[in-house]
């Protein structure tokens, strides 16, 4: 019974919700991790108590899950039962009156301006095509704010005409304009001259901007990542700190900290809720202070 509870909540996500794949899969792979918990104890999801579910949140804090996993996987279980209680499978909700743990949202990690252009110049550094690549793939990330995802599934028909910018499809199908600067659409005309060499053999139509001759016959995230690691060690900047989500990050707070509106930088970023855009204020609002502190002629050490 539960299963078929499982298949319909998640199609209710990625039909109602338009719930993107990777949410999905976390999902569906949570509430299996609650089901085997819960068959430990003899029970299932359809008939699991408050008890049940109170010893599922609580056995999370001592296996040592990050706050992060441990509270999507609270996020997964909730929803759920919200959606089984309104279906009317169950007349009551076991995870209603099971409170999670608080935790402090950690903020982003961002690179100062300084610390871009230095990766930038590694990147610009390494031979031929390669560094043309991945300078290519710094600006256009820089520039515009997009997620990996967005950036690696771009087509190379979104920049064949030199675009000022790019229509970019985010998270749940939502369409969104993502601005192109000038440095960023130099790095792109430098690259497309190059970007044949990359093309798989006998795919000569591959469509993606960043081909690959890997399997998806296009570049990866996880490849992107490497590749900024190597830079970030090249230019002197610790390789833990840099990511393509770093990137994106110092788009969002570098813009604030150059006075844009918050509400601009939302929508620049492809955020629902001006909330998850707010932690950037956070951000923006301490290296501000730190500039005063360090710079100031009438700043004073402790």
């Amino acid at each position: 019974m539960s299963e078929g509870w499982t298949e319909a909540f998640l199609e209710m996500m990625a039909v109602e919700r338009a719930s993107a794949r990777n949410t999905l899969t976390a999902y569906g792979k949570d509430l299996v991790d609650a089901a085997a918990f819960l068959k430990a104890r003899g029970q299932d999801l359809a008939g699991a108590t408050t008890e049940d579910i109170e010893a599922y949140f609580a056995a999370m804090g001592a296996a040592g899950l990050s706050p992060a996993t441990a509270a999507r996987r609270r996020a997964a279980v909730r929803q759920f039962y919200r959606f089984v209680l309104g279906e009317g499978w169950r007349t009551d909700d076991p995870s209603r009156r099971v409170e999670a743990p608080k935790q402090g949202r950690p903020l982003p990690k961002v690179l100062s301006r300084n610390e871009v252009e230095r990766l930038l110049a590694a990147a610009s550094a390494k031979d031929g095509a390669q560094g043309l690549r991945l300078a290519c793939l710094i600006e256009i990330t820089y520039a515009s704010g997009l997620r990996v995802s967005e950036l690696l599934s771009l087509p190379l028909t979104a920049l064949a005409r030199d675009p000022a910018f790019l229509m970019v499809k985010g998270k749940g199908g939502k369409e969104r304009l993502a601005p192109l600067n000038a440095a960023a659409r130099t790095a792109v005309k430098a690259w497309l001259e190059v970007r044949k060499q990359f093309i798989p053999k006998g795919d000569a139509a591959n469509p993606w901007l960043f081909p690959s001759r890997g399997k998806g016959g296009r570049l990866t995230a996880r490849r992107f990542s490497q590749l900024l690691e190597e830079a970030a060690a090249a230019a002197g900047i610790d390789p833990a700190r840099v990511s393509p989500h770093v990137l994106r990050h110092a788009f969002a707070t570098h813009l604030l900290e150059g006075g844009a509106d918050l509400r601009v930088v939302q929508t620049l970023l492809g955020h629902a809720d001006i909330a998850t855009t707010q932690i950037y204020t956070h951000v923006a609002g301490e290296r501000l202070a730190e500039v005063v502190r360090s710079k100031h002629p009438l700043a004073r050490k402790p």
